[in-house]
């Protein structure tokens, strides 16, 4: 296992922590990881899965100057899409409950991540000035979230609302994402988050297994459907990152955080 992912063994319960420093930005090789991590856990009959990051942060989504470094070569964008898809996708299809333990900040594809899972726990900030952030925050970086990944949104906070986030590509603080159901509980420091995810997870396992799974399965069936390639369009996707106004907004990001 690579030690891009971190695998701690909660009893029948596993932690699969990412492991990028400084930010857990996902390029290509960690969401391969993730991909192969969660099919070990399906391999290994584990029966719950708790997604975490670092402390103050669970991932800084996409590796933007990685994928900038792609330059004009539109295979190895498409590849890096594509393990970035497969990524979520493997959380929403897990056969098993994935509860995303939200350590800190998860904007854009660590909101996405989090939205495939079944729970979603997260951490306050130990500043109140500075608090935790998530959402969808692609329109700022001039990208457009594919159909499939607006329905996860829709999904847990309703069209009106994922509708007004998405447009204007705003990030919530954790307390408000309580509020409006993006997550469904906080807890006050990064260990209390994953401890919290355990024990979601225990109630779900101590219920009878198989009732609880198929349930799980008619629950979830809208999520697999959002996450299928045809609402994702991944040649569409890519199409746009190579537009001005794209390119533009995508340098300007890459310059800030070189500047960090």
């Amino acid at each position: 296992m690579t030690t891009l992912i971190e695998v701690i063994n909660h009893g029948p319960i596993r932690e699969l922590r990412l492991a990028r420093p400084p930010v857990n930005a996902l390029d290509t090789g960690l969401c391969r990881a993730l991909i192969e991590a969660m099919a070990q856990a399906s391999a290994d009959d584990v029966q719950g899965v708790v997604l975490s990051g670092s402390e103050r942060i669970f991932t800084g989504g996409m590796d933007v100057p990685y994928l900038l470094g792609h330059g004009d070569d539109r295979q190895k964008l498409m590849d890096s899409w594509q393990a970035f898809f497969g990524a979520a996708r493997a959380l929403a299809e897990s056969r098993t409950p994935v509860v995303a333990a939200l350590t800190g900040h998860s904007p854009a594809g660590g909101c996405v991540l989090a939205l495939c899972c079944d729970y979603r726990v997260m951490a306050r900030s130990a500043d109140p000035a500075k608090p935790h952030v998530i959402g969808l925050n692609e329109v700022q970086v001039g990208l457009v979230a594919p159909e499939g990944i607006q329905r996860l949104m829709r999904r847990v906070i309703g069209p009106h609302r994922a509708g007004v986030l998405l447009a204007g590509g705003q990030l919530v603080s954790a307390e408000r994402a309580l509020e409006i159901g993006l997550v469904d509980e906080l807890a006050d420091d990064a260990a209390q988050v994953v401890a919290r995810a355990i024990g979601w997870l225990q109630t779900q396992l101590a219920m009878p297994r198989q009732p609880m799974l198929q349930t799980r399965a008619i629950a979830r069936a809208d999520l697999h459907e959002a996450m299928q390639p045809e609402h994702i369009q991944l040649e569409r996707f890519v199409d746009a990152w190579f537009s001005a106004d794209t390119q533009a907004a995508l340098q300007a990001l890459a310059a800030r955080l070189g500047k960090r």
